[in-house]
């Protein structure tokens, strides 16, 4: 009796016939067992760097507010303290005024006594003059002229022993009732020049209103070139003095007209007439 042997296709699927293959959920899930860890902890040293920038910014910024604060602190306390010290500084000044009302009345006192001064000063000239003329007969001869003043002709002239500018001198002769020299005749030119001697003296000579020489009266001068020194007037310009060239003129030691700055500080001469 023959026995045959057939293939049993279960057989095919058994594992005596194929080779055992490792499972591939096994793998995929091993995969996945470490993947996550990983990430939620590349997540998390994210999260963490970011929280920590953050905070870096926070912290400056923090800073930055407080700095702030302390800058606007001490600016208050400054500020307080100024305000302190100037209630002080006004309590001060209006101590100093109480006490100094009677310093105040004083000087308003000592004024009026000045004024009072200068009416006895012009009342004592007219006396002096008055007094001349009794001694003359009547006659008032070389003229009468303040205590001070020089009489010459039919004027007076005060030379004074104080320096200023030309605009100043004008005024100040001014406030005597009396103006800058005019010199007009030879005898006025002759009587100056013999107390013009080691001084500059201002006169009453300009061309800075109208760039045409003229006296301070508004009359026009008439150009006499042997009044002048030699080279002059040259309107300088290089005397460092500001704008404007030597507009104003003076009497050299000589007696000799001669142009500077009006800035310059000089002795000056003032006339009037006598009484």
């Amino acid at each position: 009796m023959t026995t045959e042997f057939h293939d049993d296709p279960e057989d095919e699927s058994s594992s005596f016939w194929n080779k055992e293959r490792p499972p591939v959920l096994l793998s995929v899930s091993r995969y996945r067992r470490w993947a996550c860890p990983a990430l939620t902890t590349v997540v998390l040293f994210a999260l963490i760097v970011a929280l920590a920038a953050s905070n870096s910014r926070t912290w400056n910024r923090l800073w930055s507010v407080d700095q702030d604060l302390s800058i606007m602190n001490r600016s208050l306390s400054n500020t307080e303290q100024m305000s302190s010290d100037s209630q002080k500084e006004m309590m001060r000044l209006k101590f100093a005024v109480e006490n100094n009302k009677d310093t105040l009345s004083s000087v308003s006192q000592a004024l009026q006594q000045l004024s009072t001064l200068d009416s006895l000063k012009r009342t004592v000239a007219s006396l002096r003059c008055s007094l001349q003329q009794i001694m003359n007969n009547g006659s008032q001869g070389a003229g009468c002229c303040p205590l001070g003043w020089d009489p010459s002709g039919s004027s007076c002239y005060y030379f004074s022993k104080d320096s200023l500018s030309w605009h100043e001198a004008r005024d100040h002769c001014s406030s005597m009732e009396s103006q800058l020299a005019i010199l007009v005749s030879d005898e006025d030119w002759d009587f100056v020049s013999q107390h013009a001697t080691r001084n500059f003296l201002w006169i009453g000579l300009s061309d800075e209103r109208t760039g045409k020489w003229e006296w301070i009266n508004h009359t026009p001068y008439v150009m006499n070139r042997r009044r002048w020194r030699p080279g002059q007037p040259d309107s300088w310009l290089g005397h460092g003095l500001g704008t404007g060239d030597e507009d104003c003129a003076h009497l050299h030691n000589d007696g000799r007209l001669n142009d500077l700055h009006c800035s310059t500080r000089l002795r000056y001469i003032c006339q009037r007439h006598t009484q």
